[in-house]
């Protein structure tokens, strides 16, 4: 028979290998599942394509899944981390968060760290002396004051003589404010740039040379809002944007030079600044202050203050262990081959997945599910609703 020829058990021997794949993960649910339990119902359904179309393309496919284990580097071990000792690295923004634990994390692998904090008489400061090593530096230095850059890559030379930088993980960051992008005020544009992209440029310019010379690494810390529309955060996502462009610019214009650059998307986590209720509550006062009169009473301020309630319960909701993000940066800096670009944290890729794949109107939904469910409409939309109900309700008198 026809139907039982080699090719025929072939193939149905590649359509099982994925849809039993995609079973499997349906089985074991979970939501960081999700990406590779649809890739695998979407390769089932391309290879019953292919071989409608065209079945040498099946058997081909079966003889490159077969032999895959035998190419170098595929389905082996991994290679071996390259070691820490003898590498330096800077990270900005030790004084908590990130930084500080990615700074103990460092130190404990045997890097030679240089931390660099806002406050060297700061509780962040005076942690990192109590608990790492004597290996670690720490330097004062304000990403928006070019003459604290100066001064600590002074001291960074200094300290490693003739060697060079191995590793500048790129952590400092800032939120001025949390609002619709209208009720945004130009301060809070200009203070997210003025650190996550000036202040992180100038830096990382600053340091290429010692980079250059040691063949070393960048480690951006990115965020999914500088590639998403995350409500009310535009002032913050403008600003990774923009890094993030120029951290991908600058990848391919240092391969030649041997300097790798990963890109780091974290999920939710709890950090100082995002718990910082006090601080929250200035910027808030600050936007009610500083707004146009006319515009706030067209969103109400209800309308705002219920924005800054939903982004503190937000916080709340995030993830206090922080290696995620920590052990990616320590694999970016000692991966024989670090990726271009890493997720880390519960969601994200699923996240990426439904952004990348499925329709607009479908990523926006998720977008605003899983972050903010917003109930008060602005003030304006509510008197027109009002309006055109009672219009409607005359008309039909």
């Amino acid at each position: 028979m026809e139907d039982c020829s080699l090719p025929f058990w072939i193939y149905m021997g590649v359509m099982s290998m994925f849809v039993g794949g995609a079973v499997r993960k349906a089985l074991a649910w979970q939501v960081r599942g999700a990406p590779a339990l649809l890739a695998g119902l979407g390769a089932a359904l391309l290879v019953e394509r292919l071989w409608a179309l065209w079945p040498p393309a099946v058997l081909a496919l079966t003889a490159l899944l077969a032999a895959r284990p035998y190419f170098p580097g595929a389905g082996g071990a991994r290679r071996r981390p390259l070691p820490a000792e003898g590498r330096a690295v800077l990270i900005t923004g030790c004084d908590s968060g990130f930084g500080k634990a990615t700074a103990q994390h460092l130190d404990m692998l045997g890097f030679e760290v240089f931390a660099s904090v806002l406050d060297l008489t700061g509780p962040g400061a005076v942690d990192l002396q109590r608990t790492c090593s004597s290996r670690l530096t720490l330097l004062q230095m304000d990403l928006t004051e070019p003459q604290d850059i100066q001064q600590a890559l002074l001291s960074t030379k200094a300290k490693l003589g003739l060697r060079g930088l191995w590793g500048l993980v790129n952590n400092a960051g800032k939120c001025v404010n949390f609002a619709d992008a209208e009720l945004s005020l130009m301060s809070n544009y200009r203070g997210c740039m003025e650190v996550n992209f000036f202040g992180t440029v100038n830096v990382t310019k600053a340091f290429l040379p010692l980079l250059r010379k040691a063949k070393g690494r960048i480690v951006n810390i990115s965020s999914p809002a500088g590639e998403q529309p995350f409500p009310c955060l535009a002032a913050y996502g403008a600003s990774k944007a923009a890094l993030s462009l120029f951290i991908n610019t600058l990848r391919h214009e240092l391969e030649p030079w041997g300097v790798k650059i990963s890109n780091i998307l974290p999920s939710a986590f709890k950090t100082a600044q995002t718990t910082n209720t006090k601080y929250w509550e200035e910027q808030y006062k600050n936007l009610i202050q500083n707004l146009p009169p006319e515009l706030l009473e067209e969103y109400g301020e209800d309308y705002t203050l219920e924005t800054m309630e939903l982004y503190q319960e937000f916080t709340k909701t995030a993830n206090e262990d922080l290696s995620p993000v920590v052990n990616t940066i320590a694999e970016a800096l000692t991966s024989p081959e670090p990726k271009p670009r890493y997720y880390a944290g519960p969601g994200v890729r699923l996240m990426y997945f439904v952004y990348t794949y499925f329709p607009v109107f479908i990523s926006d939904r998720f977008l605003q599910r899983h972050f903010l469910k917003k109930q008060v409409l602005p003030r304006a939309l509510r008197i027109d609703n009002g309006s055109s109900h009672n219009n409607n309700n005359i008309n039909k008198m």
